[in-house]
């Protein structure tokens, strides 16, 4: 009797302790609620279809809180205040797995199929051959322009579409003569616009062997000679902030924006412009060796932390969702504009149904085929410092200061930031 009661125990004890282990809570950290929290959140109610067992907690938190609380956390011995998930910059991946070694779990042999992803979007996640995080959004480079402003000038986008920077400037004295209206508008003295022409011809600040590559970089000068000319022929106008950069396009004193595809939901937010707007890709640099028509500008990838009890989970969770269903991108797009790296996703129905804001274009197949052109580069463990020391190299080169001195300075101060 007794034997058949320790029996009876031990397996409502089994059966209690397994599914205890089958249940898991997955912690994420990511932040903007409209865009990556809510993709976040669709991708939960798909897998809890899958595994309902498991419950995915979010944490909304801002990119700098992120980094910051990463670096405490790994600093003081603190792993396990980390989460399950993380989503991090792409710019930011390779030095934080390369400062970090051991905190973030190799997706390598996870299952995930990485070649479905763009190629130059996979290839931030790569560090030493090894692949580090699931891509997730799309920062694919767009020309997006105010057609009702060129109308006025006798242009159509398809003037813009596959063109040099020289022609771009062409056009654009002629519609800021004929409207007044410059084509573009940035953030005074940031280095994006650089970044996105540096990037349209496949190189870098730093070369193969990650060393900095500034100062000699002949395609670089050529991006800040463009910059340079954009500025002084008026045909792109600098604003003091971010905030600003917005108003030129929500209260329509620019013609347009060359930035990430991201851009789009700023745009949408007035519908009182809508039908006025349609998208291209960017002008190509005319002398780089290589030089195209695609860019990118921002995105981020989901990381999982190696220290996480239930990292088999967490890989699980993102092999189903941001690396495996064409549903959960269909689910997201409509609402967040959140325009997938994921390759299957762009064969969807919904992102080839005409955009009405943008005059019926299917702007999301677009975007999803100039993704696929963009050329890959290597960001380098350096990236934000040396993005900085760019950044106050065009600030001297519009003071007065030549192209080549303010390089060879800008280079040299990242030399000194990376150390012996």
């Amino acid at each position: 009797m007794r034997k058949t009661f320790v029996l009876s125990l031990l397996l409502i004890l089994t059966l209690v302790f397994s599914g205890l282990a089958s249940a898991a809570e997955i912690t994420v950290w990511c932040w903007d609620p409209l865009f990556n929290i809510y993709a976040m959140e669709e991708a939960a109610k798909i897998y809890a279809e899958i595994n309902p067992d498991v419950t995915i907690n979010i944490v909304e938190t801002p990119w700098d809180d992120v980094q910051t609380k990463l670096t405490t956390a790994v600093m003081a011995g603190q792993l396990n205040t980390l989460p399950d998930i993380l989503l991090m910059q792409d710019n930011a991946l390779m030095k934080n797995v390369t400062n970090y070694p051991g905190v973030f779990y190799d997706l390598t042999d996870s299952g995930i199929d990485f070649s479905q992803f763009a190629d130059f979007k996979a290839n931030h996640t790569i560090v030493d051959g090894r692949n580090f995080g699931v891509p997730f959004d799309n920062g694919a480079a767009i020309t997006a322009l105010r057609v009702d402003i060129l109308e006025e000038a006798g242009y159509t986008v398809d003037d813009f579409t596959d063109i040099t920077w020289s022609r771009f400037i062409e056009i654009g004295k002629d519609v800021l003569e004929k409207t007044g209206y410059p084509l573009l508008s940035a953030v005074s003295e940031s280095p994006d616009h650089i970044m996105v022409c540096l990037q349209s011809a496949g190189t870098w600040m730093f070369d193969e062997n990650d060393d900095v590559f500034i100062a000699d970089n002949e395609v670089l000068k050529e991006t800040v000679e463009v910059y340079v000319e954009l500025v002084k022929s008026g045909v792109l106008v600098q604003v003091a902030d971010w905030e600003q950069y917005i108003g030129t396009l929500n209260r329509g004193t620019a013609a347009g924006t060359i930035n990430g595809c991201w851009i789009i939901g700023t745009i949408v937010a007035q519908p009182e412009q809508e039908g006025n707007w349609r998208i291209t890709n960017i002008p190509r640099l005319d002398k780089a060796p290589g030089a195209t028509n695609y860019s990118n500008q921002g995105g981020s990838s989901w990381m999982v932390l190696a220290h996480s009890p239930n990292k088999d989970v967490a890989v699980d969770f993102l092999k189903h969702t941001f690396a495996g269903s064409v549903d959960l991108y269909e689910t997201i797009l409509p609402s967040s504009g959140a325009l997938a790296t994921y390759l299957p996703a762009g064969d969807s129905d919904v992102y080839n149904e005409p955009h009405p804001f943008f005059g019926g274009q299917p702007i999301y197949a677009d975007i999803t085929e100039f993704a696929a052109e963009v050329p890959k580069i290597n960001y380098g463990v350096y990236n934000y410092e040396a993005r900085d020391a760019v950044a106050m190299a065009i600030s001297q080169v519009l003071a007065g200061w030549d192209i080549d001195s303010a390089l060879r300075e800008a280079e040299e101060t990242v030399k000194f930031l990376m150390g012996p």
